[in-house]
């Protein structure tokens, strides 16, 4: 028996704890503090945002089918809108600040479409505006949680954490669909946006905890904080970053590694509208109600977080460490080639529900964390300006484009299965970008650890 204060211990002499945490998640156990409020964070995030994600699917039929290109291209533009006002909030103040500020931006939004949509206003209008403003929204707050996490772990802990962070999203991902279809028999749709206000205020005391426990590492053990990334001389933390509201666009002009990860996301977006226009009309012609079509979106929703939480608590770091940063990344749209051919074959509701729910979790689970640690080896101006930029304007440009591409397809004449085939090869390109890219991650990393005089350090 241990003697009484004395934690159990393994074989080896460590707290059995620790043990578990090592080989079941792969965390550290001066990690786990700065793990917890990350997960939390992203948990708060995603609950909040998948509580309005079936309205917002809703809504885009809603809206019109025959109308999602416009949606798609509203939804550009406005991300075009919020790039230079961000570049100006990170100019003017520092991270601590202006990360609570634009979660209290959001939290205004979501209140102001509740006043609307309780109001006498076209449905049809404020539906379309709701299904852009998700859009933003969605995007620009997963966008800044990952700049943040770039800017608070280092690349080796990315390796071994980021699957666990991302769990914590998926977690949200799961409660958001369940208290939607619990609340909302009681409370109707529209009362759920003030609850998705509530969750979206929590993570803020996350950002503060996860900041205090960077601070407090340096300050307490500059050596460990060395060995997490976080040099004991840098301030750059305390400092707005400056620079132009454009800056964005200007470092990934220079850099052809970021534009190589704007090419993977403009494939990915591309791609992902492509499913997403076959997905509202073949839901569209299977289903007459608006609730059941609701249902299956969220539905959908549940499955694909449930097979993506089991892979990221206890498989995506291992994978990741396995096959390297290549193969993971381009492991997703080896498997969409597939699940295009499969459209091909069979474009009807059980072929694309598999193909959707297949192709999310795989993202989310693996591709998402691996294409994320693509920015722990930028500046810290590039993993904000440069990252916000690549994953609002670039995303949502590739998805107008797409949209109009599919719109134009269609008008030519085309059926779903032929241009699920057409897509198969922009799939394969995706997958050799994406390898490529992973590749070049990992020469980065090695060569910013490698000490200065090592004569095999070459640039990447």
């Amino acid at each position: 028996m241990n003697a009484p204060g004395h934690r159990k211990t393994g074989n080896g002499g460590q707290p059995v704890m620790d043990v578990l945490m090592r080989q079941t998640m792969a965390v550290n156990p001066h990690e786990l503090r700065a793990l917890c409020w990350a997960f939390s964070y992203f948990f708060a995030l995603l609950c909040s945002y998948y509580i309005i994600r079936p309205m917002r699917d809703e809504m885009g039929i809603a809206g019109g089918v025959e109308h999602l290109q416009w949606m798609f291209s509203g939804t550009f533009l406005a991300m075009l809108a919020v790039v230079p006002v961000f570049g100006w909030v990170t100019r003017r103040w520092v991270t601590r600040q202006f990360l609570p500020r634009m979660y209290y931006f959001f939290i205004a939004n979501i209140l102001i479409f509740y006043v609307l949509f309780q109001s006498n206003l076209t449905h049809a209008y404020v539906a379309r505006a709701f299904f852009i403003w998700v859009s933003v929204f969605n995007l620009f707050i997963v966008s800044i949680f990952w700049s943040f996490m770039a800017d608070t772990f280092s690349n080796e802990q990315a390796k071994r954490l980021y699957g666990v962070i991302a769990a914590g999203g998926t977690a949200g991902a799961l409660a958001g669909p369940l208290l939607a279809a619990t609340l909302v028999v009681h409370m109707g749709p529209v009362n759920l946006l003030p609850v998705s206000a509530a969750l979206l205020a929590w993570t803020m005391v996350c950002i503060h905890r996860l900041i205090a426990w960077k601070h407090a590492t340096v300050a307490v053990n500059p050596a460990a904080g060395a060995a997490l990334g976080i040099a004991a001389t840098d301030r750059t933390a305390e400092n707005a970053m400056g620079g132009s509201i454009f800056a964005g666009v200007g470092l990934v002009l220079r850099s052809s590694y970021l534009a190589g990860i704007c090419l993977l996301i403009l494939l990915f977006s591309s791609l992902a509208t492509f499913l997403y226009f076959q997905q509202a009309q073949i839901v569209r012609d299977s289903f007459d109600d608006p609730a059941t079509r609701t249902a299956v979106f969220a539905a959908m929703d549940f499955s694909v977080n449930a097979i993506t939480l089991l892979i990221q608590v206890f498989l995506t770091g291992r994978i990741i460490r396995r096959i390297g940063m290549g193969w993971t990344l381009a492991s997703i749209p080896l498997l969409l080639m597939i699940g295009f051919l499969a459209l091909g074959v069979a474009p009807v509701l059980a072929v694309i529900v598999v193909v959707q729910v297949l192709r999310r979790a795989g993202n989310y689970a693996v591709m998402r964390p691996a294409r994320e640690m693509l920015y722990v080896v930028v500046s810290r101006e590039e993993k904000y300006k440069a990252k916000n930029f690549i994953d609002t304007v670039v995303y949502r440009g590739g998805d107008a484009v797409s949209a109009w591409v599919y719109a134009g397809l269609q008008g030519a004449g085309l059926a779903a299965s032929r241009i699920a085939l057409l897509a198969v090869p922009l799939a394969g390109i995706w997958a050799l970008i994406s390898f490529k890219l992973g590749r070049r991650q990992e020469r980065m990393a090695k060569a910013a650890t490698s000490p200065p005089h090592d004569p095999k350090r070459r640039n990447p």
